[in-house]
């Protein structure tokens, strides 16, 4: 009675873990491959739920099905134009064909170095059939750029202000290396989804010379709004010369226009008045025979008259009344 108690313990419990390590769960972002001995054993498990295999015998190999990641490294590559840049590259992918890309890649690891072969090689290609600027420059639809510090002063553009127009872009450069690398993958089981430039930078060796070049080409830029600046303050300077000088000659010919039409004035005044009677023009004679002589005598003069003159006769008059 205990034997058989205990064969059929012995028995339960050999099945609870027999069936334990035979049955498995897929989850919605898995999808599963069943190995025997190493070999795939019928068609990939993709539906999500409960299943089972043989234990021991079998494995399970799990691969993701959502969307997956590619970073690849910062490479550095020469443009058409030899120009050498640093190109970051990133792309997404995922795993469509989980029978092929076992047989192919075994995993992930291995994937991710497959795309670093091919898009790395792709991206190489694709970046030295086009010069720098198109690589840069979003699509060839966008309108040329216009540097507004270099436009002439009537405001047309020069030809260093205006940027040359495009004939790709880089969003059909992105989309070459998307075409030229997903059929390549596609024989490894993974469908390509989007490659994309992270990040292009100037090789650290010609960095400098660039930023060299750029400081040259503003410099070169501020002298020429210097030369013009000092030629807008000349002419301003000139034309403020002119105007002064013509200023003062009309303002001087006015002031002289003034006198003599004063002194016109004044003497046609006094001519009025010293010519209504002979008495008033005796007096005119006398008044400005006195403001003569008071401007001509002072206690330093020395004077010498003939007897026949008007000053000794008026003279003689004042000596002779005196008592």
């Amino acid at each position: 009675m205990i034997n058989s108690k205990t064969w059929l313990l012995t028995g339960a419990a050999t099945a609870l873990v027999l069936l334990f390590l035979s049955a498995y769960t897929v989850n919605q972002a898995e999808q599963v491959i069943i190995t025997q001995f190493g070999r795939p054993i019928g068609d990939p498990i993709t539906e999500p739920g409960l299943h089972f295999k043989l234990p021991f015998v079998q494995d399970v190999n799990r691969f993701d099905k959502r969307y997956l990641a590619w970073d690849g490294p910062m490479v550095e590559m020469s443009t058409k134009d030899k120009t050498y840049i640093q190109v970051d590259t990133f792309a997404r992918w995922r795993i469509t064909d989980p029978m092929r890309y076992y047989l192919r890649l075994r995993d992930e690891r291995s994937a991710q170095s497959r795309l670093e072969d091919i898009l790395g090689s792709e991206t190489r290609t694709a970046i030295a059939r086009h010069e720098l600027i198109e690589v840069v420059r979003t699509d060839k639809g966008r309108k040329p750029m216009q540097d507004e510090t270099l436009t002439g002063a009537a405001g047309e553009s020069t030809l260093l202000g205006m940027l040359r127009p495009i004939r790709v872009g880089r969003l059909q450069i992105e989309q070459g290396i998307f075409r030229a690398a997903q059929p390549k993958l596609a024989e490894f089981g993974i469908e390509l989804l989007d490659v994309r430039f992270k990040r292009i930078n100037y090789n650290q060796q010609v960095l400098e010379r660039i930023y060299q070049r750029m400081i040259s080409e503003r410099l070169q830029i501020a002298q020429r709004f210097r030369s013009e600046g000092e030629g807008e303050a000349a002419r301003i300077n000139g034309k403020k010369e002119r105007d002064i000088n013509e200023i003062e000659s009309a303002a001087y010919k006015r002031v002289q226009e003034i006198h003599g039409e004063a002194d016109a004035k004044a003497t046609e005044i006094y001519a009025q008045a010293y010519t209504q009677k002979p008495e008033a023009a005796e007096f005119f004679k006398f008044s400005k025979s006195m403001e003569t002589y008071r401007k001509i005598l002072n206690g330093d003069a020395t004077i010498v008259l003939s007897t026949g003159s008007d000053l000794f006769e008026l003279l003689k008059r004042i000596e002779q009344k005196k008592p």
